[in-house]
């Protein structure tokens, strides 16, 4: 996915589809209202959102994304927006990959992992791994916090974290010692910012850090729009 000229947006890939809500998915068509729209609260936190796209590990549009946009649980967004005002603070700046994600989405992961057939991917995002173990080892889960809109994956825009968003791989852990000096010195970075305002990292994956504590936090299944 490519940033447009509007900040905080980016736009969908032409003719991608969202798909239709699995039987079981939560009927609401419409986000709860303390949900929001990222760029709403924080405009100039750049998006990326590769999962309304063709860059990311299915290589195609995953169903419930039907638009760019990051939402969040608003208590989220605000936290992001205090952790980018002192982002700018010291120079930097956040850029967003996956914020809130319908659980469709995480049904269509597990049938693309049951899937050995499809591995047009591998290369660029499991080299070493089987992706039917993806689940197993933590990379993905099947009943993810992102659904409740209290999670977000991220980087600070510009700088090198030793590997890239979405990279199914040791050395994606947050304290992997192979990384480079300043590789795991920006990871610190982030998730000194991050931590400030309440966020708690995923040891698995730099790039992925939840709110917790939060009250009433449930799976859900709107499209983003």
């Amino acid at each position: 996915m490519k940033e447009t000229d509007f900040p905080g947006v980016t736009l969908m890939t032409p003719g991608a589809k969202c798909g239709p809500a699995a039987p079981q998915a939560d009927p609401q068509a419409e986000p709860p209202p303390d949900f929001v729209r990222l760029a709403d609260i924080a405009p100039h936190i750049r998006q990326d959102m590769r999962y309304a796209g063709p860059e990311n590990f299915m290589g195609r549009p995953v169903p419930g994304y039907c638009a760019a946009q990051c939402w969040l649980r608003r208590e989220v967004a605000e936290a992001l927006a205090a952790v980018e005002k002192d982002a700018q603070a010291a120079g930097l700046s956040l850029v967003v990959y996956d914020c809130y994600r319908p659980q469709r989405a995480t049904r269509a992961f597990i049938a693309w992992a049951a899937d050995p057939s499809d591995q047009a991917q591998k290369g660029a995002y499991y080299p070493r791994l089987d992706k039917a173990a993806l689940f197993d080892l933590g990379y993905i889960a099947r009943e993810s916090a992102h659904s409740t809109g209290v999670a977000v994956d991220l980087a600070l825009v510009g700088l090198d974290f030793g590997t890239p968003f979405d990279l199914f791989d040791a050395a994606s852990g947050t304290h992997d010692p192979g990384i480079s000096e300043a590789a795991q010195q920006n990871r610190a970075t982030l998730i000194a910012l991050m931590q400030r305002h309440g966020f708690v990292n995923f040891d698995k994956e730099w790039w992925h850090f939840t709110l917790e504590g939060l009250p009433d936090v449930r799976p859900l299944d709107f499209e983003v729009r």
